[in-house]
């Protein structure tokens, strides 16, 4: 699959110095002005246990910032998008003069960073569901757009199956998917199975119908409503309820006491993970309905509020969730990088603490 190029925005700025920290550049200067520009080798790490991202990212950022002469001067030795790496492993090292990348520190630090917090949050939860278990990205909505594409090549580096805008999408080529939105649903009136209409009308055949069945808060009846009326073409429904509210299904095996009967059915326990939101009993009535009418090939799809602990017990009980719809909580988490020279002119230069790591899985990249 041929990968996107890397998008770096306001190509001036990066070259001017406005993202980078003042003394950064301030160094640079001052050793140019005094005739100094030593041979150095930086050192690059992090403090957890990580999926390493951002490195073509970081490629691409000196590609555009060094000259043509520069980058037959400077080595840059790394470890790939997707590798595990242990804390204080070395990561990558940059080798050359100095000044000719003193001033991009901020920059390629913050790429891996942000990079690999995304793909390090997306492995985790790869690794606790079960195989064949898709899971879609769905957060466009969190943080600045420029973000996008960089938080969409993480979560695809750490095992998600699709993203939801063009951006995010970019560098791996994944499936930007969504499904049907509540403002769609409200604009035909409030009728999910009018909006799921108009949807397989206009929509490339292509796409997956993946009927939302939570705008009336009775994912049962809504999910029955659009399997009836697209029958083999429904592919899906997401169930994507309230966190503060009872879905009606849920509500009325609350207020006849039911609850503790149906999860010790579904999972042998006695007692229920909440009742509000989207639940496990609340999957298996959907799952039991549809079932029931012979709608075996509908999906299910989850999301609002799921994260690693939510997921865990989903897992743990076999709640059968086809797919995750994953936002807000990939963003948690420190995946600071730090920088250091730690060695000048050939010889051990560091900072107290600091010293020389090699790695021997490191490989140099070409910056041509």
């Amino acid at each position: 699959m041929t990968k996107g190029i890397p998008t770096l925005l306001d190509l001036e700025g990066l070259l001017t110095g406005k993202y980078s920290a003042v003394y950064f550049q301030r160094a640079a200067d001052i050793l140019a002005q005094d005739g100094k520009n030593p041979h150095v080798v930086m050192q690059i790490f992090q403090r957890n246990p990580a999926i390493v991202c951002g490195v073509d990212h970081v490629r691409e950022l000196l590609k555009h910032c060094l000259t043509a002469e520069q980058k037959t001067k400077v080595v840059l030795k790394t470890l790939s998008d997707g590798d595990s790496v242990a804390p204080w492993e070395t990561v990558m090292t940059l080798e050359g003069p100095y000044n000719y990348f003193a001033a991009l520190e901020s920059l390629y630090l913050g790429l891996l960073a942000r990079a690999t917090r995304a793909a390090t949050n997306a492995r985790e939860i790869r690794e606790i569901v079960r195989p064949g278990t898709q899971l879609i990205f769905m957060a466009d909505r969190y943080d600045h757009y420029a973000a996008q594409e960089l938080d969409g090549h993480g979560v695809m580096v750490g095992g998600f199956n699709a993203v939801c805008t063009q951006s995010m999408a970019h560098i791996d080529q994944a499936p930007a998917l969504g499904t049907i939105s509540h403002s769609l649903i409200a604009c035909y009136g409030g009728d999910s199975v009018e909006a799921l209409k108009a949807f397989d009308r206009y929509v490339d055949p292509s796409v997956n119908r993946i009927a939302l069945v939570d705008f009336t808060n009775d994912c049962v009846a809504d999910s029955l409503r659009s399997a009836r009326a697209l029958g083999k073409k429904l592919w899906g429904v997401r169930l994507d309820t309230a966190e503060n509210m009872f879905d009606e299904t849920i509500r009325k095996l609350v207020a006849d006491g039911r609850v503790t009967e149906e999860y010790q059915r579904h999972a042998g326990i006695g007692i229920g993970y909440g009742g509000t939101g989207v639940n496990p009993l609340l999957v298996w009535k959907v799952r039991e309905a549809l079932d029931a009418e012979g709608f075996q090939h509908v999906k299910i799809v989850v999301s609002g509020g799921f994260n690693v602990e939510r997921i865990r017990i989903f897992e743990k009980y076999d709640v059968p969730v086809d797919v995750y719809g994953i936002g807000s909580s990939l963003y948690h988490g420190r995946f600071d990088y730090t920088a250091d020279i730690v060695k000048v002119n050939g010889q051990p230069m560091a900072k107290a603490g600091r010293q020389y790591n090699h790695n021997p899985r490191l490989r140099e990249v070409s910056l041509r």
